[in-house]
């Protein structure tokens, strides 16, 4: 019976249709006519095989972005109009919720019911933008001497490059999008080549939506090809990437022949604190989801995590309590909390830091993968006891359901722990002493840090890191007046003001 059960479930993972661009309004194949095979992560079986841009469709796409921004309608329509189309796609996202969801968790590996979450996340990046847009995209003005008004208004920029990651890629394309489209530019999006399915859907659902032709755009294929074309095209006015830390100082060294603006949110090696005086249920709690939640594939994961020497002993046991419990299984099943990772090459990646982990001296503590799971890219939920900071398994980011797991004594201590390291995109702080809490806050370099809480971000707020970590922020008014808009400043002369006379006779 329990080998029929696992014969329904991979019958599930059934194939779909191949992927093709969006261009223009259109989907259409690659000019090459090559494809590549999209792999499921929970069999290794095809899913599908996927069109693979190379630089003629990166061009043809440029070029429908380029007219939509010039000629057609996009970039002059009335701001309630656009957000007419806005609203549209969260409409058509929120009756696409379980079929995005499905696409996600099939192509990621992500459990459904965390995909669910991130599907209706997304439409509300569309809504949300098209309320800050209305509400707050509207310039200064300065009154200067009852002779100049001086006022400024904000231009979309034109064709805007979107590069965007495998994890939880359908909430992260519509989290640059929206903004991208409801300030008025166009959109050559490159999404992962990991995972193109929900790519794919948003173009549906964008075609569906009745946008101009050439506004939205999508090439699917490599970085090395699709995704150095797009950056290097001289009519892309901007680049916004989301991704790895090597790969994104690449893009913006190869950004600055064109003098591209650039936004980078990049890796992250993010610190938990609990202090001894913390409540210590909840922050296990916290813990917990932040590093295992998203299989562990997650840029804000709390992969360091330090604890007071007073409460290490039974935090850990907890914790090793926990790991033994969480449900590895089916992403589709709604049951899982773990799935499987996102490829093969990756999955190898995180086993080889698991093997160092133990060579650098830590001890080594896991959940277990069941055995009809083996076909599947299955870490187990990972615990490195024992660490020291100075590890390359506390250094380097590993991407996956691996904590690490620190004794700390004293604030200095654990600050300068916490700060020692390339990355610096999030940290989380836990005590009761809110005092000691915002001291802690302010120290940790990092972008955000969260106070006795886990990872809930308001869309208000900036997103992005310090160090190595990126450059830039978006979210909120950050992506719409310093990103995706230009300031223009116009002068007024409401006065006879002294101008010079040279070369006037006397």
């Amino acid at each position: 019976m329990e080998n029929q059960g696992i014969a329904v479930q991979k019958s599930a993972h059934k194939q779909v249709d191949d992927v093709q661009h969006y261009i223009n309004g259109k989907f259409v194949e690659g000019r090459s006519g090559t494809s590549f095979d999209n792999i499921n992560p929970f069999t290794n079986e095809v899913i599908n095989r996927v069109a693979e841009g190379r630089q003629e469709d990166v061009n043809e796409a440029v070029m429908a972005a380029k007219r939509a921004f010039e000629h057609g309608p996009w970039g002059t329509m009335k701001v309630e109009a656009r957000m007419k189309y806005i609203n549209r796609i969260a409409d058509l996202i929120d009756e696409e919720i379980e079929e995005i969801a499905f696409l996600e968790a099939l192509d990621t590996g992500l459990p459904i019911s965390q995909t669910k979450k991130m599907t209706a996340r997304a439409a509300e990046n569309f809504r949300f933008y098209a309320r800050m847009v209305q509400a707050k995209l509207h310039g200064e003005s300065y009154l200067v001497d009852k002779e100049f008004i001086n006022y400024t208004i904000y231009k979309p920029l034109g064709v805007i490059g979107l590069i965007t990651p495998w994890n939880a890629p359908f909430m992260l394309e519509t989290w640059k999008v929206a903004p991208a489209l409801a300030t008025g530019n166009t959109v050559v999006l490159k999404p992962a080549e990991l995972s193109p399915l929900t790519a794919n859907k948003l173009a549906e659902v964008i075609h569906k939506a009745g946008l101009p032709e050439g506004v939205f755009n999508v090439v699917h294929g490599f970085g090395e090809t699709a995704g150095a074309a797009l950056v290097a095209h001289p009519d892309v006015k901007a680049i916004s990437f989301t991704g790895e830390t090597t790969t994104g100082s690449i893009i913006m060294k190869n950004s600055a022949d064109t003098l591209k603006k650039v936004s980078m949110e990049l890796g992250g090696k993010s610190p938990f604190i609990v202090f001894e005086d913390a409540d210590l249920e909840r922050a296990l709690d916290a813990a917990v989801w932040g590093i295992f939640s998203f299989n562990g594939e997650r840029c804000t994961a709390n992969s360091r995590v330090f604890l007071h020497k007073n409460i290490k002993p039974q935090f850990v046991e907890a914790l090793k309590e926990r790991v033994a419990n969480i449900k590895i299984g089916d992403p589709l099943d709604p049951a899982t909390q773990l799935g499987p990772l996102i490829e093969k090459a990756h999955f190898n990646k995180v086993q080889s830091y698991i093997e160092l982990a133990k060579e650098e001296g830590c001890e080594v503590v896991q959940g277990i993968v069941p055995e009809e799971l083996r076909e599947g890219n299955f870490v187990p939920p990972t615990l490195l006891l024992n660490a020291k900071n100075e590890m390359r398994v506390c250094q380097e980011e590993i991407f996956g359901p691996v904590m690490a797991v620190i004794e700390f004594e004293t604030e200095e201590e654990v600050i300068a722990m916490a700060n020692d390291v390339r990355y610096g995109l999030a940290g989380y702080v836990w005590t009761n002493d809110i005092k000691k809490a915002h001291r802690v806050a302010h120290a940790v370099d990092a972008g955000m840090l969260w106070i006795n809480a886990q990872n809930v971000r308001d869309l208000r707020i900036p997103f992005g890191g310090t160090k190595d970590s990126g450059i830039g922020r978006e979210g909120g008014h950050y992506a719409i007046f310093e990103f995706y808009t230009e300031p223009k400043v116009i002068h007024v002369a409401i006065g006879d003001h002294h101008i010079p006379q040279f070369g006037k006779k006397k």
